[in-house]
C-alpha cells in the first residue's frame, strides 16, 4: 500500500512472494483491501508459484507435469526396491530419502562429494540418480527442480533475466527465516541490479532447517546489501506483561 498510494510505484512492478498459498492469498486480499480495490497488478505467490510461472512461459510447462506425490513416492519406492535395502519401516526410510534428494538438490550440492545419512551413500547415490532419470523421462519436475531450473534458466538466459527484472522492480519476501539457499540465489537475481529488496523474519520461528531453510541468511543479510536498512521490532504488543516477563526470564 505505501509502495503504491505513497510512493505511486506501478502495481504490476511489485512482487511479494511467501511460503504457503493460505499466506499469499491472505496478503492479497488485506492489500484489497487497505486499498479498496476490486483487483491488483501486484504478484502475490510462493516462491513455486513464482519460479514455475517463470519456468513456463519459457519451457511450456503445465500443471499436469508437476509430480504428484502419489507419483513421487511410487517412483523413489521402485528405486530403493531395485537397491536390495531391507528397511525396518519402508515407508519412514522412503520419507528420509525424499527429505535428503531435496536438501541435496536445494543446497545445490555435489552428489559426487556427498556423504549420505538416510542409507548407505552409494545406493542414495543410485536412488537418486534413478529417481531423477524417471522424472526426465516421465517429463515430470518435482517441487525441488522448480527451484533448480528456475535458478538455472535465469543464471544462462540473462534475457529471460532482464525481462523478469525490468518486471519485478521491487521484491518483498515474508518468512524470510525460511528461505533456503537456491531461493536466496535466484531471489538476488531477480533483484537486480536495483535490489529493491524488502524482507520481513524472525530467526527465533525458523521451523524448516529439516527442508533446507537456513535463517543465517537472513542474519548475514546486510553483508551481502550493505546499504540494507534493518528495522527491529522489538516492542511485543500481542502479549499482557505477565507473560512477556515470563519470556523474558
Amino acid at each position: 500500500q505505501y509502495l503504491t498510494e505513497i510512493c505511486h510505484i506501478p502495481p504490476g512492478e511489485i512482487l511479494v512472494i511467501t511460503f504457503t498459498k493460505a499466506a499469499a492469498r491472505e496478503m492479497k486480499e488485506r492489500y484489497l483491501r487497505l486499498t479498496n480495490s476490486a483487483n491488483t497488478a501486484v504478484s502475490f505467490g510462493t516462491f513455486h508459484a513464482v519460479f514455475f510461472q517463470i519456468l513456463k512461459l519459457a519451457y511450456g510447462y503445465r500443471a499436469d507435469n508437476i509430480l504428484r506425490e502419489t507419483e513421487k513416492y511410487q517412483f523413489l519406492r521402485e528405486a530403493v526396491y531395485k537397491q536390495k535395502l531391507e528397511p525396518d519401516d519402508e515407508s519412514e526410510l522412503i520419507g528420509s530419502i525424499a527429505a535428503e534428494i531435496s536438501k541435496v538438490k536445494n543446497d545445490r550440492v555435489n552428489l559426487q562429494e556427498y556423504k549420505a545419512t538416510s542409507c548407505n551413500t552409494k545406493s542414495f547415490t543410485a536412488i537418486f540418480n534413478e529417481y531423477d532419470n524417471r522424472l526426465r523421462r516421465s517429463n515430470k519436475i518435482d517441487f525441488d527442480d522448480m527451484l533448480v531450473y528456475c535458478y538455472q534458466l535465469l543464471k544462462e538466459r540473462k534475457d529471460i533475466l532482464g525481462a523478469w527484472q525490468r518486471k519485478f522492480r521491487y521484491i518483498l519476501v515474508d518468512e524470510f527465516q525460511d528461505i533456503n539457499a537456491i531461493q536466496y540465489e535466484t531471489v538476488k537475481l531477480l533483484a537486480q541490479p536495483g535490489n529493491n529488496l524488502f524482507i520481513v523474519g524472525d530467526d527465533d520461528q525458523s521451523i524448516y532447517r529439516f527442508r533446507g531453510a537456513k535463517p543465517e541468511i537472513m542474519l548475514n543479510f546486510q553483508k551481502d546489501f550493505p546499504k540494507a536498512v534493518m528495522i527491529q521490532l522489538a516492542e511485543n504488543y500481542r502479549s499482557t506483561e505477565c507473560i512477556i516477563k515470563g519470556a523474558g526470564r
